[in-house]
């Protein structure tokens, strides 16, 4: 099966399996986590019961991806000291303080009230259970916040010194290190992208009830609250999107080369390729589908501007084409998408159709998985694109992996896609079926909505019989 795949390939596809495991789950936590906090928010400044049936039905779900992130995570860390030791050995003076601050600060954090949040809303005051919510939440974040800060000083490092044996040793003031140049970007456009993930799970839960029950009260109020995160997170995506695109095309233009699939450079405007197959061999993009000059208008703000391509890139140090120009287009296509059903939402709930609009629910249900993919394919565009380097432009993939033989490596990426797909794939049926459950234990009996204008507000689903048919 791996017959003609040598260590390094091997290491790199087993790296890639795992982390794109573990990289679901928190993508649906982290956004899960701050609606969790909204919610039990809510019921205590409202008193309504829906808000509390629906915090323990999606505490469950929080709670089991959770466990399967921390397991995930913990199997994907080892590699580090096995498949990757050279890597380890040359910047771990600089990536390991940061992931011991992760630990420090956010895991003790999710640690020390998680059970709190998970068993103790009848053993102590719902105001210190809040607050245990609230700072599982922040944990999320700031966990998030020193992973993707090592993450994106491998893509932009600064704030560094190179020792006499080859390691990164840190320099002078460890901010440099922490806020190096594409980390802010990063951190905004991927908490923003499991804001997104979780509104479109959610939203597809709910959508799924009301295509069941639409006089459900629960799945009104979950689908309501849904789609005004998609609606808002969308477009301020394609924004956080564009401004990390910038600040890719200044620090790593050989990857943005690869993602608009510029094998030439064009001197006098180069074109927005919409769609094609790369041609690896002859270095063209075949059966091109592109706007004359838009990419440089995107890119430059000026139609007319020159735009390198990979032919002014060494072939050693080019990354893989055909990927990451892939993944970057299914990447925008689902931003487009995630844009579409917000727009659509908003335009039901200007009908007062929020709830009982075919189309609407449908599509949401559809995109229910979107955020998920969206966000690998995110990734995949990312550390792919940074290829052929594990830190850009100083030490390469192939100078980072452990002298490991091929079948030790092959025999141990086996294991982990046998025991991954049994594992988490039981785990991923588990948490199918707790999202098939009913919410509501009981009915729910709710007052009247505040209209305004003659829309129901944002937190404050309409009542069945209010709604107009």
């Amino acid at each position: 099966m791996f017959d003609h795949f040598d260590a390094l390939m091997l290491a790199r596809i087993q790296f890639a399996f795992t982390v794109s495991f573990h990289f679901i789950f928190p993508a649906l936590t982290i956004g899960l986590a701050s609606f969790l906090a909204v919610l039990e928010g809510l019921w205590l400044w409202t008193d309504r019961s829906v808000y509390l049936d629906l915090f323990k039905f999606w505490r469950k779900i929080f709670a089991v991806a959770f466990a399967m992130g921390v397991v995930s995570g913990i199997v994907m860390s080892y590699q580090f000291g096995t498949n990757w030791s050279v890597f380890s050995d040359k910047a771990g003076p600089v990536i390991g303080p940061l992931m011991a601050y992760e630990v420090l600060t956010a895991f003790f954090l999710e640690a020390g009230f998680l059970g709190v949040m998970l068993f103790g809303m009848e053993k102590v005051g719902k105001k210190l259970h809040f607050t245990a919510t609230c700072l599982v939440a922040l944990g999320t974040f700031i966990s998030a916040f020193w992973i993707l800060s090592a993450n994106s000083w491998m893509h932009t490092p600064t704030g560094f010194e190179m020792g006499e044996n080859g390691q990164f040793l840190p320099g002078p003031s460890w901010w440099a290190i922490i806020f190096n140049p594409s980390f802010p970007y990063r951190l905004t456009h991927t908490i923003t992208a499991a804001y997104l993930t979780t509104a479109l799970t959610v939203g597809a839960v709910g959508a799924w009830r009301l295509l069941k029950n639409s006089s459900s009260v629960h799945a009104r109020t979950m689908f309501s609250m849904a789609m005004w995160m998609v609606a808002i997170a969308a477009p301020v995506q394609i924004v956080l999107g564009d401004l990390h695109g910038l600040n890719t095309l200044e620090h790593q233009p050989a990857k943005v080369m690869a993602m608009e699939g510029h094998y030439q450079s064009y001197p006098d405007g180069a074109p927005l390729i919409l769609f094609g197959i790369p041609n690896e061999a002859e270095k063209r993009i075949d059966y091109a589908i592109q706007i004359p000059k838009a990419s440089s208008l995107i890119l430059k703000h000026d139609r007319n501007a020159p735009m390198a391509g990979l032919d002014t890139i060494d072939p050693d140090k080019q990354p893989p084409v055909t990927l990451v120009f892939f993944a970057f287009r299914i990447m925008v296509g689902l931003g487009m998408a995630m844009l579409g059903l917000g727009l659509l939402s908003l335009y039901a709930r200007f009908c007062s159709r929020l709830y009982d609009m075919p189309l609407l629910l449908r599509f949401a249900l559809v995109m229910g998985p979107s955020g998920y993919v969206a966000v690998l394919a995110g990734w995949i565009t990312t550390e792919v694109g940074r290829q052929p380097y594990t830190i850009y432009g100083l030490l390469t993939t192939a100078d980072s992996v452990a002298p490991l033989a091929a079948p030790a490596v092959a025999a141990s990426l086996i294991a982990f896609i046998v025991v991954y797909f049994f594992v988490f794939g039981a785990g991923t049926l588990y948490l199918f079926k707790l999202m098939a459950a009913d919410p509501a234990g009981v009915p729910v009996h709710e007052p009247g909505p505040i209209r305004t204008a003659g829309l129901a507000t944002p937190l404050t689903p309409a009542h069945p019989s209010m709604t107009s048919e």
